[in-house]
């Protein structure tokens, strides 16, 4: 078989050609520190680059998400905190006016200093983020979330949204609670139903708290009443439910007695002390009623009843003694709520710390995996460019002696 002079060169050429090219493609593999520069490098290596380039994508939002998520829960946090705090004040304030023993000037006193921690709690309840978004305001984050209203008393501004952030590829986490939630409601769990006296009693009982005496019959959803007559020639009180249609009777002209318990048939009594007159009547209602709900309407009771002039009248300080131990009740039932709420939050904030932790491991690994991936090997880089660098140069070689191979130059001149 005869192979051509231009066959050879051009196999020559075409084998130099590719060793350079392979010598160049390594150098800059070497210089620049990549191994796959295009998908033409190394196709199955450049779609799990792809894939490990998306994830890594991911994770970095999910991180930004949980960094957002937490921070949002600590300011939370915090402020639920200051809440508690300023109710607990409240309440001890207003324990202290409950005994009697303060005059008129000192309960207005009080009342302006109850006044001023009401507006602290509202500040608190309107408590921003930094950016102008209000943190109890639901999925209206731009809207004050309570404004006074003329007469009295707060309006809602916000919804009942709560606002979520995705922390991780299955997992959304609540960053807020609406302002309903916190300040304009209570659970029937962990609080006390709300004992209180009507306020035209002309008579001097008090109430006392609600005592549980059966736990695992004692309600909280049941809205009774006790009214007083006098009808059979003694004080006596009758025991309503007023829950059901028609209301039910659970005792009936049962004779009174200062400060003996009054057996409210599912597990609770209260005492009522003093000496009641014919139409008084006292009510113990759930802590989830309407009317117990709201702090804001809790607290202007209270203020409203310390502005009340009680001195030198026995039925009007009976009323005032009734008033505060309502809105003691009603204030204790929303400082539970909140601190419940508070350990929900702390809880959400675990979850986030916990999922920070394992998105940043996460993170590592998949980075990890990219640079093994897509980074040179250095040193086998550099052996793959000696190794091409003397096959070009022996094939260099080759085409220069080959170049030599003619029959002419064995013809002697």
């Amino acid at each position: 078989m005869r192979i051509a002079t231009s066959q050879i060169y051009a196999s020559s050429l075409s084998t130099m050609e590719n060793q350079q090219s392979q010598l160049l493609a390594v150098q800059q593999q070497i210089s620049t520190g990549v191994a796959i520069s295009n998908p033409a490098d190394n196709p199955l290596g450049a779609a799990q680059a792809v894939q490990l380039s998306a994830t890594s994508a991911n994770l970095t939002q999910y991180t930004t998400n949980q960094n957002m998520a937490l921070s949002s829960l600590q300011l939370e946090d915090s402020t639920l905190s200051s809440v508690t705090t300023t109710l607990q004040s409240m309440s001890q304030q207003i324990q202290s006016a409950v005994n009697g023993s303060l005059n008129d000037s000192d309960r207005q006193a009080l009342a302006k200093q109850l006044e001023g921690e009401r507006n602290q709690l509202l500040t608190l309840a309107n408590t921003t983020d930094g950016q102008g978004n209000y943190l109890f305001s639901g999925f209206q984050s731009t809207s004050q979330v309570f404004t006074n209203q003329s007469g009295g008393g707060v309006t809602y501004n916000g919804d009942l949204g709560q606002r979520t952030v995705q922390v991780a590829g299955s997992r959304q986490i609540a960053i807020s609670d609406t302002g309903a939630a916190v300040f304009m409601s209570v659970s029937s769990v962990g609080t006390s139903a709300v004992a209180a006296g009507n306020s035209g009693n002309s008579g001097t009982g008090t109430i006392s708290a609600v005592t549980v005496t059966d736990p695992t019959q004692a309600t909280n959803g049941h809205n009774l009443s006790i009214q007083f007559d006098d009808s059979t020639g003694s004080l006596t009180y009758t025991v309503q439910d007023n829950s059901t249609t028609p209301p039910s009777v659970l005792s009936q002209d049962q004779p009174y007695t200062d400060g003996s318990p009054i057996d409210l048939g599912s597990g609770m009594n209260v005492t009522i002390s003093g000496t009641p007159v014919k139409g008084d009547q006292f009510s113990v209602t759930p802590a989830t009623a309407s009317q117990n709900t709201s702090v804001f309407s809790s607290i202007d009771a209270v203020i409203s009843a310390l502005q009340t002039s009680a001195t030198g009248n026995p039925s009007a300080t009976a009323n005032l003694q009734n008033a505060l131990q309502a809105g003691l009740t009603q204030i204790g039932n929303s400082t539970s709520n909140v601190i419940t709420t508070q350990a929900s939050v702390g809880g959400r904030e675990q979850e986030v710390k916990a999922l920070q932790s394992v998105t940043s491991t996460n993170s590592l690994q998949i980075t990890s995996n990219l640079d093994d991936l897509v980074s040179t090997d250095t040193v086998s880089a550099i052996t793959q460019y000696e190794q091409i660098s003397n096959a070009l140069t022996a094939s260099q070689k080759s085409f220069a002696t080959t170049q030599q191979l003619s029959l002419f130059q064995y013809i002697n001149p």
